[in-house]
């Protein structure tokens, strides 16, 4: 149950103290393995009866498309790239992530406010205000900080995506050599993340490991997270037995009874209880004197010729 506290400002409209479901957010530099991680986290508790939904930057309705067009540009300022992002992650918070704690979700973010002031920090934005503006921020249950060493983080960005624009700093380091760019930027990031580890109480995993470690240690922090929720399929197989119909066992005590007072019936009737219990009269019993000829025939009847 994720009880809901948020940095700064609460958003406008929410009056619950609690939520069902849980917010963890996975946080880390640029090229650190975030989205492997995450995506093995969510088959993980979706496989073990957990609703699972995921989440991170530039996934909003309202400011996504906005967002990925204005970097493609590379002109964007400081301000300006903060308060797109800012935008893009309240929308998110309203739309997405808040419905789907309301409904029990385990929620997974692809970063978290974290990241922006990480990024917004390097850049020598003002703490204060940065803090200030995402203020709208809900606490998550807990925080993992997938920690590496710039060595160790190279080959990964070299082997699969490359260096980019934004990521590697080209923006406010205006150097030409973009690998010297990179270093350099992502080591002044991971020194703020570094920072904010204690100030906001970061579960710090190594990720100098590989995808299957990281993974495990992940796991086993998650389980303690979720270990106050309910699993539809244990909540199904602890339930008790279902019981065999109140009604069955009234028709059986009923037929006893209508039986014993058919035998009864029977009985001072010299009937057959079976018939009486069918609902039929007894048979009318033969005179005493009745006999039967030859062919049949009652003798002793009027019709008897």
């Amino acid at each position: 149950m994720t009880r809901i506290l948020f940095y700064g400002s609460p958003l406008p409209g929410m009056a619950e103290e609690r939520l069902p479901g849980k917010l963890i957010v996975v946080e880390g530099t640029d090229g650190v393995g975030r989205s492997t991680q995450i995506a093995l986290l969510r088959e993980w508790l979706e496989a073990n009866g957990f609703a699972a939904t995921e989440t991170g930057f530039t996934r909003s309705e309202l400011a996504a498309v906005g967002l990925k067009k204005a970097k493609r540009g590379h002109t964007m300022g400081d301000l300006t790239m903060n308060l797109y992002y800012a935008t893009d992650f309240v929308d998110r918070l309203e739309k997405q992530i808040i419905p789907a704690l309301r409904a029990g979700f385990v929620v997974i973010t692809d970063r978290y406010i974290y990241s922006l002031i990480a990024r917004a920090q390097v850049r020598g934005v003002d703490p204060t205000w940065i803090r200030s503006v995402l203020g709208f921020a809900l606490v998550p249950d807990v925080i993992f900080y997938l920690k590496i060493d710039v060595e160790h983080l190279l080959p990964r960005v070299i082997n699969s995506r490359g260096f980019d624009y934004w990521e590697s700093g080209t923006d406010y380091l205006r150097g030409d050599d973009v690998y010297e760019n990179y270093v350099k930027h992502q080591g002044l990031l991971i020194e703020q993340f570094d920072a904010l580890a204690a100030e906001y109480q970061f579960h710090v995993v190594d990720a100098n490991r590989g995808v299957p470690e990281i993974f495990r240690t992940l796991r086993a922090g998650i389980e303690t997270v979720i270990d106050d929720m309910q699993i539809p399929s244990e909540t199904t197989a602890r339930r008790p037995a279902a019981r065999r119909p109140r009604v069955r066992k009234t028709t059986a005590k009923a037929a006893a009874r209508a039986a014993a007072k058919a035998a009864a019936k029977a009985a001072a009737t010299k009937a057959s209880p079976a018939t009486a219990a069918l609902g039929e009269p007894p048979l009318a019993e033969a005179p005493a004197t009745a006999a039967k000829s030859g062919d049949g025939v009652n003798a002793s009847s009027p019709t008897a010729g």
